[in-house]
């Protein structure tokens, strides 16, 4: 089962149904100290001598209540700490702020990266980010995305992982939308990076600094992305008239990286130019091939992928593509705008570009 990462929301949620059951509508949402209880909008209502629609209407935008009454609520309101329950408020009108973001690796940087740029998106257009970390089954995908969709989540966003086709089916006719990262499902909304364009930059940066002997440092079975980077990669280079080198290790972190880099030097002359898909493989290839005695840039050039923060530190110094996680953020909440605004229009592609950032783990162009 995926992690539900606000668990408070049960009770909330509960105590909302309450309301609904109990023929009150539930707005209130701010805790009383004395009682332990959160202050009701009839608390409210009771101070400021009005009745309990009053309140309602004074904290609902457009509402017609008269000023005098209005100023008595938000008196009375203020003196008793009181917030309304937009929770509560989703729940009556079958929706809510809720924005899911799903990820199986959120540990990895990249991903922190990612996940506190869309957080920060998302609360700054009224929504409440729900982060789900899950495993790699397709049964993880889907319980996550089922209980993002009994919490009436307004769209669920794929920051790694893919939703089964069954799953996209189920969301559709519940009126959810879902905005996939870096991924290729087609019939999705969906923000991608310059996959190609980044392989492309990268192979003619290890050119220019004299390499001829390529090498790429990938996962077996890669994702779309990662494949789509390697396969670039090895194409241009055959352009040029070069050979790669594919390895592949068994995972794309640090630990990977560590595991190709000994089958690089297992098997003849290393090469004197690697392309790793991610920097984290990067970090395990440099501090491996640096083990074993060959010198960075001078004996080989290293080229990672994503710029996450350990890539400027002064122990690596590595030369990356960057992808800018709060454009990638902007991209997925103006899908998501647009998707709101026109549910039933074709998918929508978001394509942005990558950026080569030099470093000290490529030689000075020539």
């Amino acid at each position: 089962m995926p992690s539900l990462i606000v668990a408070m929301l049960c009770n909330t949620i509960m105590n909302a149904f309450r309301g609904m059951s109990s023929g009150v509508e539930p707005v209130s949402d701010t805790r009383d100290s004395n009682q332990g209880r959160f202050v009701s909008a009839q608390a409210v209502a009771e101070r400021a001598g009005v009745s309990r629609s009053a309140v309602s209407r004074a904290f609902t935008p457009g509402a017609s209540i008269a000023p005098a009454t209005l100023a008595q609520v938000r008196e009375a309101a203020a003196a008793l700490g009181y917030q309304v329950n937009d929770l509560a408020r989703g729940l009556l009108a079958n929706r809510s702020r809720l924005v899911g973001l799903v990820t199986s690796d959120a540990d990895a940087p990249f991903q922190a990266q990612l996940v506190a740029a869309m957080s920060h998106a998302l609360i700054e257009r009224s929504n409440v980010p729900v982060i789900i970390s899950i495993g790699s089954t397709a049964d993880d995908v889907a319980n996550a995305s089922r209980q993002l969709l009994r919490y009436r989540a307004e769209a669920t966003v794929f920051l790694s992982a893919s939703p089964p086709v069954s799953l996209v089916e189920l969301t559709r006719r519940n009126g959810q939308p879902l905005i996939v990262v870096n991924r290729a499902e087609t019939g999705l909304d969906s923000v991608h990076c310059d996959d190609r364009d980044g392989a492309q930059q990268a192979f003619e940066a290890l050119r220019l600094a004299g390499g001829s002997r390529f090498a790429v440092v990938t996962r077996a079975n890669p994702c779309l992305s990662l494949a789509a980077r390697e396969h670039a990669f090895a194409e241009f280079a055959t352009a040029s008239g070069f050979e790669t080198k594919i390895v592949r290790a068994s995972r794309a972190d640090y630990d990977g990286g560590k595991e190709a880099a000994r089958q690089l030097l297992a098997c003849g002359p290393f090469p004197d130019a690697v392309f790793c898909v991610n920097d984290l493989m990067a970090f395990g290839t440099l501090d491996h091939i640096r083990g074993a005695g060959l010198y960075v840039p001078n004996d080989v050039s290293v080229v990672g992928f994503d710029d996450v923060p350990m890539a400027a530190w002064s122990s690596y110094g590595l030369t990356t593509l960057r992808q800018d996680p709060q454009r990638i953020a902007r991209d997925v909440i103006s899908i998501l705008d647009r998707r709101l605004a026109e549910p039933d229009s074709p998918p929508i592609s978001v394509y942005f570009p990558v950026e080569l950032v030099i470093r000290e783990t490529i030689k000075a162009r020539r």
